[in-house]
């Protein structure tokens, strides 16, 4: 018999919150590095959230978007736009209420998106790494 596959459950009806706290798990189980959680006000009319990441290479910034992608996608979830896949040093992936930056760290340094969104609140995390 063979072995039976572990179902995971879908997130297509899943809250911001719940879709956000996701990609968090599976980009902390990559070992991306710094990960912020940044949340919008209600009715912000951006998203309701920002994950933020950074890798050390063009290698493995592609690598947490393609895992992304493919994780969520098993779960029924699927990015509205992937953009800067093709240069590898800042992806960022519109789930419609989450944003997904994963940087390397010079663009991270150079863009500082937590302090041009610094009306976002960080939400604290629960990962080791984080």
């Amino acid at each position: 018999m063979n072995q039976e596959m572990k179902k995971t459950p879908s997130l297509a009806d899943a809250s911001p919150r719940a879709l956000a706290d996701a990609i968090v798990k599976i980009l902390d189980e990559k070992k991306a590095r710094d990960i912020k959680l940044l949340k919008f006000q209600d009715g912000s009319d951006l998203t309701d959230y920002f994950v933020i990441c950074t890798g050390t290479s063009n290698t493995q910034i592609k690598g947490f978007a393609g895992e992304l992608e493919f994780k969520l996608g098993e779960r029924g979830v699927h990015p509205l736009h992937v953009d800067g896949y093709d240069s590898g040093v800042w992806i960022a992936m519109d789930y419609a209420h989450v944003i997904v930056h994963i940087f390397h760290k010079t663009e991270r340094d150079f863009y500082k998106l937590e302090k041009l969104w610094n009306d976002a609140e960080e939400i604290p995390l629960d990962t080791e790494e984080a």
